[in-house]
C-alpha cells in the first residue's frame, strides 16, 4: 500500500526480474528460439495453406511478439525512468537494435499475407477468431505495401535515422532545467515543475514561467526545428513518395482505421467551435478583473489558492470516483498500485508528463506521472489509471488486439477524469468552489479538444510546409496565426509562443496523433451524457466498449453503442454539452 502513502518509483521486476543482465540474456535466448522456429515455417506459408499450419504461424507470431513487448518495455520505462542515463540510453539502443532485426527477420508472414489473393486471405480471416481484425488491419495496409528487401531497408534506416533523431529530441529536452524566482529564492525547476506555475495565482508569475519556458525552447530553437523538420521530410519521404499515400495525414488515419473524412469532419467542427472557448476565456478575463487575457493568464485559477494536495489524499480522491462509478473498475486501478506499477515522484532526467504504458495481456500497465500536489495532477492520475483500466479490460484479448486504435485509447482516461470533477461537484456546495472545479473542467476541455485539434491543423500545414521549403521564420509565423485563430480577439498572444510547437513532443514523436485527445473528448461527453441518464444501466454498455480493446474498427465498437462520428451533428453534440457547463458557469457567476 506503499504506492498509496507517497510519491515513487516504480518496479519493473514483471518484465526482467533481477539480476537485469541475467534476465535479459535468457529472454533474449527465448525470444531468438521462437524466431529460428517462425522462420523455419515460411515454406508452408503458400495460397493453399491449410488452417491448422497458418494457426500455429499465428500463435507463434503471438509468442515473439509477446516476448518481445517485455523486452521493449523494459527498455522503454528504464529509460524514461532517467532520460540522462548512459546505462538507460544504452540498453534501449541495444534492444532496439536487436528488436529491428526480430522485426526483419519476421517480415515475411506480413509480405506474404499482403500478397495472398482475397478470397484466400478471406478464408484465413473467418477462422481467425480473435485474430481476425488483426489480420483486416494488415490487409489494409496492402495497397502500401513495398517489396521485402525495401520494406527491411526502411526499417534499418528508421533505427538509425529518424529514430534515433527523436531520441535526442527527448534527451536533449528532458535534460532542460528552468529557472524561475520565487519569493527571493530562484529555484532550478524540471519542466513539469515549472508547469505547475502556470496555474499560480500571481500573474507576474504565470508570465515569468512561460517566459522561462520558452527562453529555454527559444535558445535551442535552431537544433530542435531542425529536429522536426527532418521528421517531416522523412514521413514524407516514406508514406507519400515510397508507399504512396495520397497525403501526409493518410497513414496516421489508416493506422487508427478511422476514414479521412471523419477526420476532416472532427478538425472543421472544432475550428468551427473556437468561438465557444473564445467566449468563456472573455468571462475568464471579467471574473480576473482584466480586460483581455493574455496567453499566460488562461489556465489562472479564480480565486487565489496555495492549496496543495498529498498525494494519499490524492489516491484516495481518485479511488473513491472509480468506486462509486464501479467496483469492478476500482479493483483494477488499485492493481496498478498493489503490483508496484506507478512512477509518481519527480525525478531529474525522469521523462516529462505522464503515460501509461502496457507490454502484454498477461501484465498489469505501468503508470507514469510527475506528481507535484497540483489539483491537475489528481486529475492527471485519473486519466493515466483511465488507460490502465482500458487495457485491463481488455487483457482477454491476444497481445497483437489488446490495444485499442488511437481515437479510442483516450475513452476510458477523460471517462475518468470526468468521474472526478463530478465528483467533486456533488460534494461541493460552495458556488465559488464549484464555478472553480467548472473552470477547470473547461481548462481542460479546451486543452484536449481545441489545444489538440489545432496542433493537428498545424502539423497539416508544417508537413506541407516543409516539403515546400519553407524556412524556421515561416513555421513560427504560421504557428502565431494558428493561434490567432484559435484566440480570436479574446486572448493576446505574446510573441515567444511562436516557440509552443517546438515544445510539443506528440509532433515529434507521433505526427498528427493529438486529433486522438480531440476524437476521445468528444466522444466522451457524449457517452457521459448517457450514464447521467442511464444510471447504472449504462455500465455494461460502456464495459463492452472498453472490453474490445484492439480487436475490432473503432466504427463498429462505436456504432453497437448507438453513436455515429460520421456526421457532424454528433461533434457538435459534445460542444452542445460545453456550452451548457459554460452557461452554468455563467449563472454561478
Amino acid at each position: 500500500m506503499g504506492q498509496f502513502e507517497k510519491p515513487s518509483g516504480w518496479s519493473l521486476k514483471d518484465l526482467l526480474p533481477a539480476p537485469v543482465e541475467k534476465s535479459l540474456e535468457e529472454t533474449l535466448r527465448q525470444l531468438e528460439q521462437a524466431v529460428s522456429g517462425f522462420e523455419a515455417m515460411r515454406d508452408v506459408l503458400t495460397a493453399t495453406i491449410y488452417f491448422e499450419d497458418f494457426n500455429r504461424a499465428l500463435a507463434q507470431l503471438e509468442s515473439i511478439s509477446s516476448i518481445k513487448s517485455k523486452i521493449e518495455g523494459y527498455a522503454d520505462l528504464s529509460f524514461s525512468e532517467n532520460t540522462q542515463s548512459p546505462e538507460a540510453l544504452n540498453l534501449r539502443d541495444r534492444v532496439d537494435q536487436v528488436l529491428t532485426d526480430i522485426g526483419n527477420r519476421c517480415l515475411f508472414f506480413e509480405l506474404w499475407f499482403k500478397g495472398l489473393p482475397d478470397e484466400a486471405a478471406k478464408g484465413l480471416i473467418e477462422q481467425a477468431g480473435d485474430l481476425r481484425y488483426f489480420l483486416e488491419t494488415m490487409r489494409r495496409f496492402k495497397p502500401f505495401t513495398l517489396s521485402e528487401p525495401e520494406e527491411k531497408a526502411i526499417n534499418l534506416k528508421d533505427l538509425n535515422g529518424i529514430d534515433a533523431i527523436i531520441k535526442l529530441y527527448e534527451m536533449v529536452t528532458n535534460g532542460f532545467a528552468f529557472k524561475l524566482a520565487i519569493d527571493g529564492e530562484e529555484k532550478s525547476l524540471t519542466r513539469d515543475e515549472l508547469a505547475s506555475y502556470y496555474q499560480n495565482p500571481s500573474p507576474d508569475v504565470r508570465a515569468r514561467a512561460y517566459q522561462e519556458l520558452f527562453r529555454v525552447f527559444g535558445d535551442n530553437a535552431t537544433v530542435l526545428a531542425q529536429m522536426y523538420i527532418h521528421r517531416a521530410r522523412d514521413w514524407h519521404s516514406e508514406g507519400v513518395e515510397l508507399r504512396g499515400f495520397p497525403s501526409a495525414i493518410f497513414g496516421r488515419n489508416l493506422e487508427n482505421d478511422i476514414p479521412e473524412a471523419v477526420v476532416e469532419t472532427l478538425l472543421s467542427v472544432c475550428r468551427k467551435n473556437a468561438g465557444l472557448f473564445q467566449k468563456y476565456f472573455k468571462l475568464k478575463a471579467q471574473w480576473l478583473g482584466l480586460d483581455r487575457l493574455r496567453r499566460y493568464d488562461i489556465y489562472a485559477p479564480l480565486a487565489p489558492s496555495d492549496k496543495r494536495f498529498e498525494y494519499a489524499a490524492a489516491t484516495r480522491l481518485v479511488m473513491d470516483s472509480y468506486t462509486a462509478f464501479s467496483p469492478e473498475v476500482a479493483a483494477l486501478a488499485k492493481r496498478v498500485f498493489d503490483d508496484d506499477h506507478v512512477d509518481s515522484e519527480i525525478r531529474t532526467g525522469k521523462r516529462g508528463g505522464a503515460f501509461c504504458y502496457t507490454a502484454t495481456p498477461r501484465l498489469t500497465p505501468w503508470v507514469m506521472i510527475n506528481y507535484n500536489q497540483q489539483a491537475r495532477d489528481i486529475a492527471t492520475l485519473a486519466h493515466e489509471l483511465g488507460h490502465a483500466i482500458h487495457s485491463m479490460l481488455a487483457e482477454r484479448h491476444s497481445v497483437l488486439t489488446q490495444l485499442p486504435s488511437l481515437p479510442l485509447a483516450e475513452t476510458a482516461s477523460v471517462f475518468g477524469e470526468m468521474l472526478l470533477t463530478d465528483r467533486l461537484l456533488k460534494q461541493e456546495q460552495d458556488p465559488r468552489v464549484r464555478r472553480e472545479l467548472l473552470a477547470n473542467a473547461l481548462d481542460d476541455s479546451y486543452i484536449t479538444v481545441t489545444r489538440q485539434a489545432f496542433f493537428t491543423i498545424f502539423e497539416k500545414d508544417a508537413h506541407a510546409m516543409i516539403v515546400g521549403g519553407s524556412t524556421l521564420d515561416e513555421l513560427t509565423e504560421h504557428y502565431l496565426d494558428n493561434l490567432k485563430e484559435q484566440f480570436g480577439n479574446a486572448v493576446d498572444v505574446s510573441d515567444e509562443f511562436r516557440w509552443e510547437w517546438i515544445s510539443v513532443p506528440h509532433m515529434y514523436q507521433w505526427p498528427f496523433y493529438t486529433y486522438a485527445y480531440s476524437f476521445g473528448q468528444l466522444l466522451v461527453l457524449s457517452l457521459y451524457q448517457q450514464y447521467g441518464v442511464e444510471g447504472s444501466a449504462f455500465l455494461p454498455r460502456y464495459l463492452r466498449i472498453l472490453s474490445y480493446g484492439g480487436s475490432a474498427s473503432p466504427l463498429k465498437v462505436l456504432a453497437e453503442a448507438g453513436l455515429d462520428v460520421t456526421l457532424p451533428a454528433f461533434w457538435q453534440g459534445g460542444f452542445d454539452v460545453l456550452e451548457k457547463m459554460l452557461a452554468e458557469l455563467e449563472q454561478l457567476s
